[in-house]
C-alpha cells in the first residue's frame, strides 16, 4: 500500500493460527487480508488435508484477521477492511478446485462481514484481481498484474468507498460473464445435459 501513498505497516504470519490475538496496538483504520495459498488440489483425488488448507487460509484465516482487527477499527472511529480475493472467487479452473472453492467462500464471507460490520463504519470491499506477478504465480504464462499496481487501484477503491474493486480486464470480463450462466462461464459444458 506504500506504493499508493497509504502509511501503514504488515504483519507477517500463519493466519490459520489465531493471528486476530496479535491485533495491532494503537489506531488501525485499514485491515488487508492478503493471505495466500495454492496447493492446486484436486477436489476429487487432492488431499483432504491440502483441501483443508486452503479453506483454513483463505475463509478461516480472513475471518480470524476480522475478529481480530474490526473491534480496533472500530475504537478508532471506522474504517476499511479490504479482503484480496482472485478472479477465481467468481471461476472454477480445473487444476485449482480447492482454491477456487476456498477463494469463492472468501467473497461471500466478504459479503457477509460487509453487512455485519456496516453499523460499526466499517466498509468491507473484495479486490478480485487475474494474475499479479508473485511468487505464487511464479511458474504461470499468462499475462500479470504489477503488484504496485494493484495497490493503487486497491488504495483508489477503499477511498472512494467501493464494495467490489475489480482491478484488471480478465476480473471485468469474468464478472460480466456471470450474469451469462454456466454455459458461457464454462464452455466446455455446452451441450451436455444429464
Amino acid at each position: 500500500m506504500e506504493a499508493a501513498g497509504l502509511a501503514g505497516a504488515g504483519l507477517a504470519g500463519d493466519v490459520r493460527g489465531e493471528c486476530g490475538r496479535r491485533a495491532a496496538v494503537g489506531d488501525v483504520t485499514v485491515l488487508v487480508n492478503n493471505a495466500g495459498s495454492n496447493t492446486r488440489a484436486d477436489l476429487l483425488a487432492g488431499d483432504l488435508d491440502d483441501i483443508r488448507l486452503e479453506m483454513d487460509t483463505h475463509y478461516y484465516g480472513t475471518l480470524a484477521a476480522v475478529r481480530g482487527f474490526a473491534p480496533r477499527i472500530a475504537a478508532s472511529g471506522g474504517g476499511a477492511i479490504l479482503n484480496i480475493l482472485s478472479v477465481l472467487s467468481w471461476f472454477s479452473v480445473p487444476d485449482a478446485g480447492a482454491y477456487c472453492a476456498a477463494k469463492s467462500a472468501a467473497w461471500s464471507l466478504t459479503n457477509a462481514l460487509r453487512l455485519q460490520l456496516a453499523d460499526q463504519n466499517i466498509r468491507v470491499a473484495g479486490l478480485h484481481v487475474g494474475y499479479m506477478d508473485t511468487d505464487m504465480t511464479r511458474g504461470i504464462d499468462q499475462p500479470k498484474s504489477h503488484p504496485a499496481d494493484i495497490a493503487r487501484i486497491a488504495a483508489d477503491g477503499i477511498a472512494s468507498g467501493a464494495y467490489e474493486i475489480v482491478a484488471d480486464d480478465i476480473s471485468r470480463q469474468v464478472q460480466a460473464g456471470l450474469a451469462a450462466g454456466v454455459p458461457a462461464l464454462y464452455p466446455q459444458l455446452a451441450g451436455t445435459s444429464h
